[in-house]
């Protein structure tokens, strides 16, 4: 195993590229910081460093779940939009926006396909679901998005 710093600087971007297209930047650093202090938590117990990127992004997985599941019984001011705008790496938040509105397993599984590059075995493994599940959440996602941006 390496040494938690190690795994930390290696895969940070992952974790907060996909939650910041998962709940917004305004709230991924809390994200980010609840996921790696849980990563540190479980990180001795780990038995198999096979794909530890996989591991963390399910941490990030669930705890976006977490933010959601906690967004959703707390009340939003009036002036606060519903769905916050996501800012892209390139600065165009076009994409990111419409991302931010699909249904919540399409958003998570078009955020770890296009924002962490990750294949659909290993989105279904983030997520708890089967390599075809992930695939066709990201279809159904990406074909959603383009009903939108065109």
């Amino acid at each position: 195993m390496p040494p938690f710093q190690r795994l930390l600087d290696r895969h940070k971007d992952d974790v907060l590229s996909f939650l910041i297209a998962s709940v917004g930047p305004q709230d991924a650093e809390d994200c980010f910081q609840e996921t790696f202090l849980a990563a540190l938590r479980a990180y001795p117990r780990l038995k198999d460093d096979g794909n530890l990127r996989s591991w963390l992004l399910t941490i990030a997985h669930r705890k976006a779940i977490d933010y959601h599941r906690a967004r959703g019984r707390r009340p939003l001011p009036m002036a606060e939009p519903p769905h916050p705008a996501v800012p892209a790496r390139d600065g165009d938040t076009g994409f990111w926006n419409a991302v931010s509105v699909l249904p919540p397993k399409q958003r998570i599984a078009v955020a770890l396909r296009f924002a962490c590059d990750m294949r659909h075995r290993e989105i279904g493994e983030a997520t708890g679901t089967t390599e075809e599940a992930a695939r066709r959440n990201v279809h159904e996602g990406i074909k959603k998005l383009r009903e939108v941006l065109t």
